[in-house]
């Protein structure tokens, strides 16, 4: 009888994290990790730190990203903010958005 209980539970822990989780789907944007594409993202990136100071963790993450690109941030991060200890699964489109975003204001 226990081990059948056992068994019934594990079951039931099993079926209730499969209904638990949630497909979290955000804007795309395709980044090709290039030299120049990176050295123009560190670049903006390190003015940006600079503006950000006295911010640490998440609230520096999102300060900066903010800096770069208030649009992409818009679009990426507004309406459901990183949290502490999350993986940030967005950065590369977040890196996409910036990159296409620049080389538009370009002439």
């Amino acid at each position: 009888m226990k081990t059948s209980f056992s068994f019934l539970f594990i079951i039931f822990l099993l079926y209730h994290n499969e209904a638990q989780k949630v497909t979290y789907t955000f804007p795309e944007f395709q980044y090709k990790e290039t030299n120049k594409n990176e050295i123009m993202f560190r670049e903006v990136e390190a003015a940006c730190q600079r503006g950000c100071f006295g911010r640490s963790g998440v609230s520096k993450i999102l300060c900066i990203r903010q800096c770069i690109s208030p649009s992409c941030y818009k679009e990426l991060y507004l309406a459901d903010l990183l949290e502490e200890g999350e993986v940030d699964v967005r950065l590369n489109s977040f890196k996409g958005c910036f990159i296409q975003r620049y080389n538009r204001s370009r002439p």
